[in-house]
């Protein structure tokens, strides 16, 4: 640890945040139909979808309506993404002349796509076409975010509305989100990403002389085109197997940086367009530094956890300053650890180097961290919208304690939302470990993994909590890519995005219908310090509550062993 190491942390997060309010201000105009300064050269172009569509954007629409057609969208989207995946040998640019892939593999990678989570269960640059990686995979990287952010824009309008029926227009929300927002920003980023070394070739490979004489074929994708989206949209899957690891996709610390801000920046930004879409500015920056603090203390417990010597090196008498295995030489710890924190507290999944090589108590927190429910921002919309909810939770909590009507944001919160509150936070639970608990004990799903004892648990335990969680990174070492193991996460993936969106919604229907309450004496303040240790407090005890016992057979026990092992050397 130096403070060179300490000041990158502190660099990463804070442009993240930094760059996240301008944006969430914009992103807010956005959804409320405000005038943007990309008005003039947009607005036909929105104008020509909602004709081609048959869509009135100015026609509201109630829960139920939003919610079917937030569904409906996804299936068509999922649908479309099978056929690429298993038409893909007859499909045009191709030039690595790939086959289509087997159906379990398409309905894994095309609910991963779809869910915003991008699991990867195959080798991106072996395995997907040019045409696939840019028509299927890349467009759901813009429609699954902006599916998130519809989310939040609805859950904003119920909370200003005053007896009120209707939370707006999936249609237009899901338009504009991509065409002012994402758009934009990924066509940006894409340009100062391929001007720093980031490859972007039509090319199916380049054939190069090693220094040493050899010859070596190069694979080549557009990868900064998809680079930008994957890490603006939260989504995280990458051209290449290794991810932001491979210097096709990373090839600096300066691209390191800057599309490790990137994976935040429009979570925070969907926080700070809650608050002014709700107009409640002061109680959401409260969530914000919530999300902060937590996020801000798991980077730096995680910087120290991987700047010990590991073990294996001090029982062999080395002298070793940082666990660097599976560690990136040209980032190194710090770089490679908030990473990995910001990755697993946002719903992205990326990553610049391989998880399941970090300390047993690294591996853990990283799990803890997407357990959470990925609202450390989390996606774009989906963080703020789950975090919304675990606001719910704790005025519920204090308003039992002092014997009143909980309220937030001038609503007063009762059974029905709560009941809706907590469908949301257990279906991730009853996925990760319903699942886990099976694949624990099936011969099938254990013929995948590669590492018995703790470290196979931690495998499966990994891989489910990243797809329930719509994370997308992987622990590595389990071989995924089988009819079991394609099928269950898949499944979770589902569970673990539309059943916590549709709750969601459906608090959004109950609020939205609501009279708007002005503040009494009896209100909570849900902006101060008090409450947001409360909200700390409940994040962490759900989460601690719920998967501690899985988390202890697995990467606890593995790091007891390791001390154990250090100690006889």
């Amino acid at each position: 640890m130096n403070i060179q190491g300490w000041g990158e942390i502190a660099l990463t997060l804070g442009l993240a945040v930094l760059l996240g309010w301008p944006i969430g201000v914009y992103m807010s105009r956005v959804w409320n139909g405000e005038r943007t300064w990309l008005d003039p050269v947009l607005k036909p172009v929105e104008a020509v979808f909602y004709r081609a569509a048959g869509v009135d954007p100015k026609r509201s629409q109630g829960w139920l309506g939003y919610a079917g057609a937030l569904l409906a969208f996804n299936a068509a989207g999922f649908v479309l993404l099978y056929a690429i995946l298993r038409l893909q040998g007859v499909l045009p640019m191709n030039p690595q002349g790939f086959a289509g892939v087997s159906p379990h593999l398409a309905f894994n990678t095309a609910v991963s796509f779809v869910t915003n989570t991008n699991w990867q269960s195959y080798g991106g640059e072996t395995t997907l076409s040019t045409f696939t990686q840019m028509v299927g995979l890349t467009v759901q990287n813009f429609v699954s975010a902006a599916t998130g952010a519809t989310i939040a824009a609805a859950l904003a309008r119920a909370f200003i509305a005053n007896r009120g029926e209707r939370v707006g227009n999936f249609w237009a929300d899901l338009t504009r989100t991509t065409l002012y927002v994402l758009l934009p920003a990924a066509f940006v980023l894409a340009v100062v990403l391929s001007g720093l070394g980031i490859v972007q070739s039509l090319a199916a490979n380049v054939h190069a002389t090693t220094v040493e004489g050899g010859s070596q074929t190069l694979p080549l994708f557009p990868a900064a085109s998809q680079v930008a989206i994957k890490q603006l949209g939260i989504n995280g899957g990458g051209v290449f197997n290794v991810n932001g690891a491979h210097p096709f996709e990373n090839p600096s610390p300066l691209t390191n940086l800057i599309t490790a801000v990137a994976i935040n920046v429009m979570g925070w930004a969907a926080f700070f367009a809650f608050g002014r879409s709700a107009m409640a500015g002061r109680d959401i920056r409260a969530l914000v530094a919530s999300a902060l603090i937590i996020l801000s203390v798991s980077s730096a417990a995680m910087y120290v956890i991987e700047t010990q010597p590991a073990p294996a090196l001090v029982a062999a008498h080395v002298d070793a300053s940082a666990n660097m295995e599976g560690k990136e030489v040209r980032f190194g710890a710090p770089a490679s650890t908030v990473w990995a924190v910001v990755t697993t507290g946002a719903s992205n999944g990326s990553v610049n180097s391989m998880h399941a090589s970090y300390m047993p108590l690294g591996g853990a927190l990283q799990m803890f961290l997407m357990q959470l429910g990925e609202i450390l921002p989390g996606g774009i919309g989906s963080g703020i919208a789950i975090m919304v909810v675990m606001a719910l939770l704790s005025v519920f909590v204090a308003g039992l304690m002092v014997g009143r009507t909980p309220e937030y944001l001038g609503k007063k919160i009762e059974a029905r939302e709560i009941q809706f509150a907590m469908i949301a936070v257990l279906v991730l639970p009853l996925a990760i470990l319903g699942f886990s608990a099976v694949a624990a004990v099936f011969p099938t799903a254990l013929a995948g993994l590669l590492n018995k004892g703790p470290h196979g648990l931690s495998e499966i335990l990994y891989a489910y909590t990243s797809a329930a969680a719509n994370n997308g990174s992987a622990f590595a070492g389990l071989t995924a890519n089988a009819p079991w193991w394609n099928a269950t996460l898949g499944l979770g993936m589902l569970f673990g995005r539309f059943i916590p969106a549709v709750a969601v919604l459906a608090i959004a229907g109950s609020l939205v219908v609501k009279p708007k309450l002005a503040p009494s004496p009896g209100t909570l303040p849900t902006d101060n310090g008090l409450f947001i240790g409360l909200l700390i407090g409940v994040i962490l005890i759900l989460g601690g509550l719920q998967f501690l016992p899985a988390l202890a057979l697995g990467p606890i026990v593995e790091h007891f062993q390791v001390l154990a092992a250090v100690a006889s050397a």
